[in-house]
Parts: structure tokens; sequence; C-alpha cells
């Protein structure tokens, strides 16, 4: 007969259990209070460590937030606040791992592809008006490299969001966020903002046409371009 151990379960994941049992079934709700560590203590007749080791469990996993003096409360989950979590292990990563970098690059343009096709295909007129606003911005920014970058990640972002999905604008925000973290010491590109705008333009009259094979094909010829000089900039 195989052996089949029973391991005791720390009283802190008990705890852990109990609470995410609790929010998930909708006793506690966004922007409830949780019930005081005395509360908790009480009614899992555990001691004050173990409510504390299974409070900041869940505020790792961003379901609640902890604020010194105030009693911690219910997080709403979007797909930012997930994707969030995993911000500080992706620059690890990142940085360990150069292969890693490439994968990153890799995905980048895979997901950008999809992206502005789906943007091709569903753009309205306000949607196309918001695109142009940002690389007027963007040109109004040239010799002022951080602002400049910032207007570009938005730039690419809100191609993201006309899809309407908050899932790829979430994703496309830490992409370019994981990018940009690992590469700061590379973004001095000086002379090559103008080669961006008119690449950037080229993307939104195709999107703007509803022409997603042209739309594709120039966030491609953009990407590969600008992927050499840094990895990011776009």
């Amino acid at each position: 007969m195989q052996t089949e151990r029973i391991t005791r379960r720390k009283l802190s994941d008990e705890v852990l259990e109990r609470l995410l049992r609790l929010i998930s079934e909708g006793n506690l709700m966004p922007g409830d209070a949780m019930p005081s560590e005395r509360e908790l203590m009480e009614r899992f007749g555990v001691g004050r460590p173990a409510i504390r080791e299974a409070m900041q469990s869940l505020a790792n996993m961003g379901l609640v937030s902890i604020s010194h003096g105030e009693r911690a409360k219910v997080q709403e989950l979007t797909a930012q606040s997930i994707i969030r979590q995993v911000d500080l292990s992706a620059h690890i990563m990142l940085q360990r791992s150069s292969d890693s970098l490439e994968h990153l690059k890799a995905a980048r343009l895979f997901f950008e592809r999809g992206m502005v096709r789906e943007a091709a295909a569903k753009a309205k007129p306000e949607d196309v008006a918001r695109l142009r606003v940002i690389v007027d911005e963007q040109r109004s920014l040239l010799g002022q490299t951080d602002a400049f970058i910032a207007a570009d990640m938005r730039l690419h972002t809100q191609i993201a969001a006309i899809s309407g999905n908050p899932i790829f604008i979430s994703i496309s925000e830490a992409m370019l966020g994981w990018l940009k973290a690992y590469h700061t010491e590379l973004l001095m590109w000086s002379g090559k903002e103008t080669y961006t705008l008119a690449e950037h333009a080229v993307i939104i009259d195709a999107i703007a046409k509803g022409d997603a094979d042209a739309a594709e094909a120039a966030m491609v010829r953009h990407l590969q371009r600008s992927s050499g000089l840094y990895g990011l900039k776009g």
C-alpha cells in the first residue's frame, strides 16, 4: 500500500482559506472593510500572527489593501490589478536572462499585430481622432525623451483599447512597462523620433481606412525597425 502522509497545515493557511471563501462567496464585497484583527482572532480561535500572515497573503494577491492605522479593505479585482501582481517577477526574469527579453519582444510583436488588426476592424472616427491627438502631442514633445516615450506608450495602449477588451489594455500596458523598465539606460535615441512619427501616421491611416492587412504590415515594419534600437520604442 502506498504511503500517503498527512501534512499539518499552518494556522495562517486555514485562516487564509476561510477569508478567501468569504470574499469569493460575496460575504465581503469590494470596498468593504475587513473585520478587525480582534474579531478574526475570536471568530477563528487563532492568534494575531496567523491573522496578520493571512491578511498579508490576501494583500499580495491584490485582494485587499492594507493601510497603517486603518482596517484593510477588499479590493475590486481587475485585469490590470492581477497583471500588476507579476510586475516584480517579470522585471527579475528580464534582468537575469537576455533570452527572456527576446521572448518578450517577440510576444509584443505577435500581440501588436493582432491589436492593430482588431483596431482596423473596429475603430470609429472618434477612436482614430484620439490616436491622431496622441501623435500630435508626440510631435510637440520632440527632444523631451521621457515625455515622448510616455506618449508613445499611450498610443500603443490606445490601439489596444479600441478592442474594448480590458485584458488587452492591461497586457499592452504591462509589456510596454516591462520593456521600458528593462531598457531605461538605452532610451536616448535622439534623431530617430521623426521615423517614429511617420510610422505612426501610416499605421493610423490604415486603421482609419479599415485596412487590417495594411495596418498589420505597417505595425510589423515599425516594430522591427524600432526593435533594433532598444527593444521598446514604437
